[in-house]
């Protein structure tokens, strides 16, 4: 039986991928696969038992990668399974920067109590939060991933405007995706440079992180409004603000909130909203549950971040895999370890992304503990797991 460990509360959903043989429960001490939505994990001990942790979500940074990395833990995400629920959120935001939809709200309350007077004082005051239609405007899309992929779409067929899009690594599934009336920008520069609203769709890594700043900002046009839905320190707050208040940015929303953001005029906070709905929640608990439940059972990894994507079926008889560094020089003692005793291996399966690689062979049967032991000591090798 294998134990999973939920850090947060998640959806009853996933036993419809976890059966009998899981024992499922936030109070295991000794788990096979840790399940987590936004729990902080980077100050946990992990135990030798644990072999993957699957994340109810796209974002991994409350997840210490590189630990886990090293010690033969495969982490998993759900990229797309909420992307619906985020890009609709995005198209909200979009219409409110435009329309100070929050502030007319707000204003509005402000009206509570003066009786017959509300009508009259809402047609003399409205004009103050007059604001432009999306028809006609150009929107910059950067990142065209799941969520970047919908937003352009929905802007461009749905509110008229003129999309122009940059990712460098789209995929061949998102470019298939996107409507031919999205334009392709050479550059992150191009697109910015011409758009009147900006919406960001890209991970948080070094190279992303405080990439919006007054050098980025300085290349847009006078009043453009940013969109952040990826990630808060994505932005350099202070030269965002800066830039609202001398009136270079008409705006700046995001989906999440720090205190120097929260209260500034022209700057909408949403309380980190756009995952917040029943079918996303669901989608993501069921990814992340079938996920786990297939490197568990066959050692199948779809959707790691740390460890490249391998497709398996059961074993028609025995497998063994193995996690271990991207280095030359290790395929090579990994297999005379097994053929060292007269077992053949009927496939093998080596792949690698950037520093991490995998390697799969299935086997007749399995060898013995002496030559797993063998393998496990070969310089570079992190984990190693047997089926069958």
């Amino acid at each position: 039986m294998y134990k999973i460990q939920t850090l947060n509360k998640i959806s009853d959903i996933i036993y419809t991928q976890l059966n009998a043989d899981y024992a499922v429960s936030s109070e295991e001490t000794a788990p096979d696969a840790i399940l987590v939505r936004s729990a902080a994990m980077h100050e946990m001990e992990f135990g030798p038992e644990l072999k993957a942790i699957g994340r109810a979500g796209a974002g991994v940074n409350n997840i210490p990668i590189d630990r886990c990395s090293r010690e033969g833990i495969v982490v998993f995400n759900t990229p797309g399974a909420n992307a619906n629920a985020v890009a609709e959120l995005v198209i909200c935001a979009l219409l409110m920067s435009g329309r100070n939809v929050a502030g007319g709200i707000e204003w509005a309350r402000t009206l509570k109590g003066k009786g017959a007077e509300v009508g009259k004082l809402v047609e003399k005051g409205k004009s103050q939060f007059v604001g432009p239609e999306m028809r006609g405007k150009t929107l910059a899309v950067i990142g065209l991933g799941a969520i970047g992929a919908r937003v352009a779409n929905a802007a461009s067929r749905g509110l008229g405007m003129n999309v122009v899009g940059y990712d460098p690594f789209i995929s061949v599934e998102s470019a298939w995706s996107l409507s031919t009336s999205v334009h392709r920008a050479a550059s992150a520069d191009e697109a910015i440079a011409r758009a009147d609203y900006i919406t960001f769709h890209v991970p948080l890594i070094d190279s992303t992180r405080g990439s919006i700043n007054g050098e980025m900002i300085g290349k847009m046009k006078d009043g453009a409004v940013i969109l952040n839905f990826s990630r808060g320190e994505l932005a350099d707050s202070a030269a965002v603000l800066e830039a609202v208040a001398a009136g270079k940015l008409g705006g700046y929303v995001t989906d999440f909130p720090s205190d120097d953001m929260l209260c500034q005029d022209k700057v909408i906070c949403i309380p980190h909203l756009g995952a917040s709905t029943p079918e996303s929640e669901e989608n993501c608990a069921s990814m992340a549950a079938a996920e786990v439940r297939d490197y568990l059972e066959t050692g199948c990894i779809h959707n790691s971040v740390n460890f490249p994507e391998i497709q398996l079926g059961k074993p028609e008889a025995a497998r063994i895999l193995v996690l271990h560094e991207n280095i030359p020089n290790t395929i090579s003692p990994i297999s005379a370890a097994v053929s060292a005793e007269g077992i053949n291996i009927e496939n093998l399966i080596n792949k690698s992304k950037k520093e991490m690689a995998v390697t799969v062979m299935d086997v007749p049967v399995l060898p013995s503990a002496g030559a797993l032991e063998t393998i496990a000591k070969i310089p570079g090798v992190f984990r190693i797991r047997t089926f069958g």
